[in-house]
């Protein structure tokens, strides 16, 4: 009773529930001989489990067209096309009768083979195919087997999850679905699954790295998303502990939420934006509930995934113009597409480099492929006539890339005025600086930019040559850093002397150890996670910039990371006590 198991706190909040053990599924596939009498019986188990697979993949992709769209549903086209192999079926069946064994340790095997094989295809589509193929494998052992196996949308019960690893799309998956928490072996704070389960306010643990190992399907379990603590089968007293410290969590976000009316802006009338990071339309009633001024970031790569084809341009326009209209006038800042590092979608074809972060991605992959790059700038401009759109590059190392990526918006520019399809011929163009080399010459940078937005998640590992999704060194991954923070304000001051405001949408902007710090180096926007600001709005209004000035001038006089984050936490606590003790 009582085990207390730690890991990286990803997403605030506490959640109690039962344990789903994703990606755990054990079958009996030992070898067991069987009569001549009993081919027939196997055969029929076969085929009667291949039905079922095939029933249960059909009504999934209905429920998926229904709830998404029919081009999204299509992803099960592959898994269907395992289920129906002829080849496959046939030899499964000449085995049972040839070698007088059972079902599922024969169509293991062959599963195992065809695994293998395409494992080792050079063709990089032909090899994700592996997954359709492991997981048409599963639900047939699944039906041989009689087990029942839920997906992360179909839960009816509210359940933790726990895996080793879930992928964006896994995560995307959870949202507004009876996921109330989950729990990861590895990943880092600001990996995407992290960040996306802040976006939904779902609780979340990652990094554990003994998690799948230690807790067990049908275990009650408590996530301490700000503490990074798990406790394992609570006694009642911990459990009503643990129920008091989620009603105070509770109580005081309302008192945010009092807020969310008012202006985030200083006592001596400094006016900032606070503004909200999303990875899909549907978060939108989240942003405007938690009183955003608009959304600051919206990583439109979740919009390529869960779906077999790319998105028309169409489907682009559509999806940008509701965000639009729907935050209207509030301002819209749309990333293009940033997929590489810890994102990636078979159908693009971008390699798993060994070192994924400093690969062909983001901007770069933009740059090499107009024919994707080009659809997505047209639709953006379409949209940005139905309210106050604003487009950012991710990735931008220097000022060639930005004249880059400009000379194609501008070819796009082109192509619209000639078919006199309307757009808005002032909409601002930004540079989202995360990489070290455009942070040093964000001077020059400025000069191709209407906006800059600092990505701090990918500049602070940049800057500390730390992987951020990595488990095994998140201690070094330091935001309060010297050399993190004299970088922010370098490139602040720098794009102030462009004349450009400057935004920051990673992960700082939405901690309160940092917010005084930015607000006094100057920052004019900050964007994060809609939960977070009504308390980082109550944080603005509560000091003057003198007051905020003092302390950024004194964060950068120490020496190292632990020391500024002593001193912002003291700080938290003079200003306002009830709330930072």
């Amino acid at each position: 009773m009582n085990e207390i198991i730690k890991g990286i706190p990803a997403s605030s909040g506490i959640v109690i529930g039962p344990v789903y053990l994703l990606g755990k599924e054990d079958y009996d596939v030992s070898k067991r001989k069987i009569s001549d009498s009993d081919i027939a019986l196997e055969i029929v188990r076969f085929e009667e489990a291949l039905i079922q697979t095939h029933k249960d993949l059909i009504a999934l992709q209905k429920k998926v067209s229904q709830e998404l769209d029919q081009e999204q549903a299509q992803i099960f086209d592959a898994h269907l096309l395992v289920l129906e192999d002829r080849m496959l079926i046939e030899e499964v069946i000449s085995r049972i009768k040839k070698e007088k064994v059972n079902v599922e340790y024969i169509f293991q095997g062959m599963l195992n083979k065809y695994i293998n094989v395409f494992s080792r295809m050079e063709d990089e589509y032909l090899r994700e195919r592996v997954a359709d193929i492991n997981d048409v494998g599963k639900r047939v052992l699944r039906a041989l087997s009689g087990k029942k196996k839920k997906s992360l949308s179909e839960f009816e019960e509210k359940v933790i999850v726990v895996a080793h690893d879930l992928s964006p799309s896994d995560t995307a998956a959870m949202h507004r679905k009876n996921v109330i928490g989950f729990i990861t072996d590895i990943g880092g704070k600001t990996s995407h699954t992290a960040i996306m389960a802040k976006s939904f306010e779902i609780p979340a643990v990652v990094g554990v790295e003994i998690a799948t190992s230690r807790i067990n399907e049908g275990d009650t379990i408590i996530i301490d998303g700000t503490a990074g603590v798990i406790v394992i089968n609570p006694d009642k007293k911990t459990i009503t502990q643990y129920n008091k410290a989620k009603d105070k969590i509770l109580a005081q976000d309302e008192s945010f939420l009092s807020l969310k009316a008012l202006p985030a802006q200083t006592k001596d009338k400094r006016r900032v934006e606070l503004a909200a990071n999303i990875e899909l339309p549907e978060e939108i009633p989240f942003v405007i509930d938690h009183g955003a001024e608009g959304i600051g970031l919206y990583r439109t790569e979740y919009f390529y995934m869960n779906r077999r084809g790319l998105p028309t341009e169409e489907e682009h326009y559509e999806a940008y113009k509701l965000v639009a209209q729907k935050m209207s006038p509030h301002s819209v800042v749309i990333r293009t597409l940033d997929l590489g590092g810890d994102k990636f979608i078979s159908q693009l074809q971008i390699p798993h480099d060994m070192l994924p972060f400093l690969g062909w991605r983001a901007i770069r992959f933009c740059l090499a492929r107009p024919d994707i790059f080009k659809v997505q700038l047209r639709a953006l401009l379409r949209a940005s006539v139905h309210g106050n759109i604003k487009i950012m590059y991710p990735m931008i190392s220097g000022i060639e890339e930005m004249r880059q990526a400009n000379q194609m918006m501008d070819d796009v520019k082109v192509e619209l005025r000639s078919k006199k399809i309307p757009f808005n011929e002032d909409v601002e163009i930004g540079a989202m600086i995360e990489v070290p080399s455009a942070a040093m010459t964000a001077d020059l940078v400025g000069q191709e930019a209407d906006f800059f937005s600092i990505g701090t998640n990918d500049l602070i590992q940049y800057a500390l040559a730390v992987d951020r999704t990595n488990e095994k060194v998140a201690y070094l991954y330091e935001p309060a850093h010297p050399a993190v923070l004299r970088l922010i304000k370098r490139i602040i001051e720098d794009g102030h002397k462009n004349n450009i405001w400057v935004g920051m949408c990673g992960e700082m902007s939405g901690d309160p150890i940092f917010v005084l710090i930015l607000l006094g180096m100057g920052l004019d926007k900050f964007s994060m996670p809609s939960k977070m600001i009504p308390q980082i709005k109550q944080l603005v209004r509560a000091v003057t910039m003198d007051q905020a000035k003092k302390i950024a001038e004194e964060v950068l006089t120490l020496s190292t990371g632990k020391e500024v984050e002593k001193f912002s936490k003291k700080k938290l606590r003079e200003i306002i006590p009830e709330i930072y003790k």
